[in-house]
């Protein structure tokens, strides 16, 4: 019987020692070199896959950071892209993350393999996916602008978007180190609302949208100020409204 690409994303067994890896192991790890804090876990209490998570990206430290210190029930079957051209050139390599990272492989600079539709297959098949939109890590740190493919799949799919920004892996484990720095850095993950595209509303404006949401809680260091803000915008809206069929 032949076997789809997705297959492997649904295989209880290996749920289970991707567990054992990623929630015992990884975790154990990072706790040893980094110290992490959580906040936002209620803004996704009861949210059902598929969905996409998206964050800022700067360090080696933030896909496994995510994977092991999110909620549960966000990372259960979450799948992350991996560049293909790297991380699947050797078996081995593979083999490891796909154990720990759930991973699938991207193409990066245009290429196009057998990989390219795999996004849109894991998420029909109910696959939550982790995406880190910039691409590729910031080598200064600073947040670069989101390319628009976790919004386009978000958008054509009608799934919704987990905006997370990681906070202090970039100072923890900049590009071009193999390790945390020494005294446990601080990292903070920051787990803001779930995104849906509004009807009509344009690709260029939900990637915005998204990248917006993540910059602020990077900014900010908080996953609440947004929504005090949008409640603003909504008030001044109804008010600009009222004044509009007044007049």
């Amino acid at each position: 019987m032949s076997r789809r690409p997705t297959d492997r994303y649904h295989w209880a067994w290996h749920r289970a020692v991707r567990r054992i890896c990623q929630r015992v192991i990884l975790k154990a790890v990072i706790a040893a070199e980094v110290s992490v804090t959580v906040e936002g876990e209620r803004n996704v209490e009861g949210l059902q896959a598929p969905f996409i998570v998206v964050g800022n990206h700067s360090s080696h430290l933030d896909a496994a950071t995510m994977l092991s210190y999110l909620p549960y029930s966000l990372t259960r079957d979450l799948a992350t892209a991996t560049a293909g051209d790297y991380f699947y050139n050797n078996k081995i390599r593979s083999n490891l993350v796909g154990l720990f990272f759930n991973s699938y492989p991207v193409d990066r600079g245009g290429r196009k393999s057998k990989n390219a539709g795999l996004s849109v297959s894991l998420l029909r098949s109910g696959v939550p996916l982790c995406i880190f939109p910039e691409g590729t890590r910031s080598r200064d740190g600073v947040m670069k602008s989101f390319k628009p493919g976790a919004a386009a799949l978000a958008r054509a799919l009608r799934v919704p978007v987990v905006p997370v920004a990681i906070v202090g892996a970039h100072e923890a484990m900049p590009v071009g180190r193999n390790w945390p720095k020494p005294g446990r850095p601080p990292v903070k993950l920051l787990i803001g609302k779930p995104l849906r595209v509004r009807a009509g509303e344009s690709l260029a404006d939900f990637n915005a949208r998204v990248e917006n949401r993540v910059r602020a809680m990077y900014t900010t260091q908080s996953t609440t100020v947004l929504i005090h803000d949008e409640d603003r915008t909504r008030r001044r809206g109804r008010h600009l409204d009222a004044a509009e069929d007044a007049s």
